[in-house]
């Protein structure tokens, strides 16, 4: 005997998640229903299975093929237009005509004993068998009455109350004889309960009502689909469940990683190869998919996560269904009704509120409140660049196809035959990714000298050796997760925001040029990278004085890229220098603040005790450091960069610095009494690098860490500030702190603000009418001066749904004041 699974319906009242998937393979405990239906099938005998399909048909073919890996013989029959349900099923006339056959619906959950169905159809002698079962609210089902010994004497489809005579209803489950096929026109749409059945009633035919015990629900309205999970999970239904029951209701597939310190409450389903990590919450009735992440702090409860999605940290997930390949971003919160269809980007800290429906592809900016449904914007981003150049987190926002996309588009930009440097930092996605851009440079007729791991700095001097062009891959800076690809044009600065904008719009465009047999690129390692790099440097920085005046100094790699470059170095300066941490760790490419901040306490320890002039930690690519007195004081990063000017300008007495407008204005101050000029750039580090090209330039910084030495390299480097500063230390004679001392205090407060998108041209405009009669520079976003001195800048951020604000005051109360008042108009410009 054989059964006829029903799987071409559009599933309309569940968009948005049927708006990509059809119905039939919407998951219900992390497998599809239809799975569910065609497992019930095989434990009845029913083994040769014609399926019917319509809407997303190839799918449901790919999806579950020729039933081999189910044990069962599939076959299809696809229908051209809609044909109705009996439509449908005489479409499969040919496979069904000899033989007694059962149809069954391939969206609804049920585990209704078929043997029995089938068996009192055979004892009625009837021609249509009718399973039927009661339900508390028929108003969605067709009602049917039968009379005591099982003939069905009435049928009515989605009556009205009014009309309701009954709560036994019609479930789509039948079994029939091959002479109903005589009361289907072929090719036109036909209902067995509005057209066919009312025929056989009329002519007497023999149709029975079997009234089923057990489970059934017609998963057909969003409320249906999460209730359907919750009677899987509470063992209302008996479906099969891969995975080991852990503890009580608590279900995890193979190959999940469920941090012990996850807190985890059944009934509840988490699926192969999920991560749940430590201080993780998931309560009752949630299901997580396959290759599901959820990060620390996140929150679920009653939730339903598709496969591949990403729920970030300290979000909070209730009563909501999330679909496959959607990005939930930190501490983002969507409340009980909500349903998100795939691959979604939902940005941080942003609201959905209840009953919302965003549909497939769609944005959810940072800080947005949603509470009505997205439905025609679609998903993409406005920019791929960033203040650290293309960065997301490693394989969910920075894919490998992503990674192999964007080198063809930058490929692209280039001319046949360009050279590309490339490199990584010391982590394995650095390097996985980094092999996969090579790649598809290659095949754009490009030719790659490939530096592997080494500092940032050598990486950009290298590329400007005969290179057209290059990018790096680290781990974004104190975000373990994440990646930044970093791009720098022929001279190894960072890409102009021309050259960005332009491989924007080829990767939007996805035109991507591809070599023809005989033009892929050739792959070079060059050698001596490092003792190049410091010949140079020793050659432009000024040593002299340093071998001479002692200088001892401690050096902390910080397990990181800088630690490849300075066994060369140290040795060619002359300089007594101890050495910590110099190995690579690629367990920890990157560090947090407070990791950072406890290697800085135990640097200025090291230097205390060993009487050292001062002490440095290199960021984990060479390009930043920070910065610890001869007393063992940590010299903040913005203090760092005003000892680093009073010293260079002191000795230069003329020239320009070159800073960002968001430093203190006490640098000015600095640099004039010095007889040195301040030329304020914009934030953004190209910016910053045009600048220090001038031959005028004799320093620059950014107050974070980075400084540029333009006597050798017009961009951030972090070795080359280390040489210059132990040279100016060495010929002043004077230490850190009292360079420190003589420099006035700095009091300047910053604060980020959630901006949507779309008022953040409005937030400005409002910014600037505030501000009235005083005094406004607008070099990079607004600024306004107060008459006392006093100052604000607001700044939009050009890759976030932020705005940046910083204050300088006299005092710290004064400049938090200030940055309070422009807040508030911030705010309420964002309203």
């Amino acid at each position: 005997m054989k059964a006829v699974v029903m799987a071409g319906g559009e599933g309309t009242r569940l968009r948005p998640m049927t708006s990509t998937m059809p119905k039939p393979l919407l998951p219900v405990a992390n497998r599809p229903i239809m799975e569910h239906v065609l497992r019930l099938l095989k434990r009845h005998g029913l083994s040769e299975t014609v399926v019917t399909v319509q809407f997303l048909a190839s799918l449901v073919k790919n999806y579950f093929g020729d039933g081999e890996e189910l044990d069962m013989e599939l076959t299809y029959a696809n229908e051209e237009k809609p044909l109705g349900t009996a439509g449908s099923v005489k479409n499969a006339e040919e496979a069904l005509k000899d033989d007694t056959f059962l149809v069954i619906s391939g969206d609804a959950l049920t585990d209704f004993d078929l043997t029995d169905l089938i068996n009192f159809h055979k004892e009625k002698g009837a021609l249509v068998t009718v399973c039927l079962t009661r339900v508390p609210n028929p108003l969605e089902f067709g009602i049917t009455i039968v009379d005591e010994g099982g003939k069905v004497e009435r049928f009515l489809e989605k009556p009205t109350w009014g009309q309701v005579f009954s709560d036994t209803v019609n479930t789509g489950i039948y079994v029939m004889e091959p002479e109903v096929f005589d009361y289907v026109d072929p090719d036109v749409p036909v209902d067995w309960s509005g057209d066919v059945f009312p025929q056989l009633m009329k002519e007497g035919k023999p149709i029975f009502g079997y009234v089923a015990e057990g489970y059934w629900e017609d998963v057909g309205t969003h409320e249906s689909y999460v209730k359907a999970q919750a009677d899987v999970l509470e063992g209302k239904v008996d479906v099969e469940l891969d995975g080991f029951e852990i503890s009580p209701g608590v279900w995890v597939a193979e190959g999940a990683d469920v941090h012990p310190e996850a807190v985890l409450r059944g009934p509840l389903y988490i699926g192969d190869y999920a991560k749940v990590e430590a201080g993780t919450e998931i309560r009752e009735h949630t299901v997580v998919g396959s290759n599901v992440v959820v990060k620390s702090g996140a929150f679920l409860h009653k939730a339903v996560v598709h496969d591949n999605v990403y729920v970030g940290q300290q979000s909070n997930l209730r009563g909501c269904v999330i679909g496959k390949n959607t990005d939930i971003m930190r501490a983002a919160r969507i409340e009980d009704g909500a349903v998100i269809g795939d691959e979604c980007l939902i940005g941080e800290e942003s609201i959905v509120q209840g009953n919302v429906r965003v549909y497939p592809f769609k944005t959810i900016e940072a800080g947005a409140f949603v509470n009505t449904s997205v439905i025609w914007e679609s998903r993409g981003q406005a920019h791929l660049f960033g203040a650290r150049g293309v960065s997301g987190i490693l394989n969910v926002e920075i894919t490998p196809e992503l990674a192999v996309r964007l080198a063809g588009a930058y490929a692209t930009t280039l001319k046949k035959g360009s050279t590309v440097t490339t490199a990584r930092d010391h982590s394995r996605g650095a390097r996985a990714l980094k092999r996969a851009m090579i790649s598809a440079l290659q095949t754009s007729a490009i030719d790659v000298r490939d530096l592997e791991n080494v500092p940032l700095p050598v990486a950009r001097q290298q590329t400007a050796r005969g290179s057209a062009g290059g990018f790096m891959i680290r781990t974004s800076p104190g975000v373990p997760d994440s990646v930044d690809i970093m791009f720098f044009d022929e001279r190894g600065a960072d890409l102009s925001a021309g050259g960005q904008r332009k491989l924007d719009r080829v990767y939007a465009r996805q035109e991507y040029r591809r070599a023809f047999p005989g033009e892929i690129g050739d792959l070079s390692f060059p050698s001596s990278v490092f003792d190049s790099y410091t010949g140079s440097l020793v050659r432009a920085v000024d040593i002299s004085g340093i071998a001479e005046a002692g200088v001892k100094v401690v050096v902390d790699a910080a397990n990181g890229s800088a630690g490849l470059v300075l066994p060369s170095l140290l040795g060619r300066l002359g300089v007594d220098a101890l050495t910590i941490n110099p190995g690579l760790d690629e367990s920890r490419p990157t560090e947090t603040a407070d990791a950072r901040r406890s290697g800085l306490a135990r640097l200025g320890e090291i230097v205390a005790s060993a009487r050292a002039a001062f002490g440095v930690r290199f960021d984990p690519v060479g390009e930043r450091f920070s910065l610890v007195d001869e007393r063992g004081r940590i010299v903040e990063d913005d203090r760092a960069l005003l000892v680093m000017l009073d010293l260079v300008a002191a000795e230069r007495r003329s020239g320009r610095v070159a800073l960002p407008v968001t430093t203190t204005r006490i640098a000015e101050q600095v640099a004039a009494y010095h007889g040195t000029q301040v030329e304020w750039t914009t934030t953004a580090a190209d910016d910053l690098t045009r600048v220090a090209r001038s031959e005028s330039t004799i320093f620059g910084g950014d107050g974070r860490g980075g400084f540029i030495i333009p006597e050798f390299s017009s961009v951030f480097d972090g070795t080359a500030a280390f040489v210059r500063l132990i040279g100016l230390v060495a010929r002043t004679q004077l230490t850190l702190s009292q360079i420190d001392a003589r420099i006035p205090r700095a009091h300047v407060q910053r604060r980020d603000l959630a901006t949507p998108w779309a008022v953040k041209g409005l937030v400005m405009r409002h910014v600037v009418e505030a501000a009235g009669d005083r005094s406004v520079d607008t070099t990079d976003g607004v600024r306004v001066v107060e008459t006392d001195g006093r100052w604000v800048m607001v700044l939009p951020d050009p890759a976030e749904a932020v705005t940046h604000l910083w204050a300088e005051g006299p005092d710290d109360a004064s400049a938090q004041a200030l940055l309070d008042e422009w807040s508030s108009v911030v705010d309420s410009a964002g309203r």
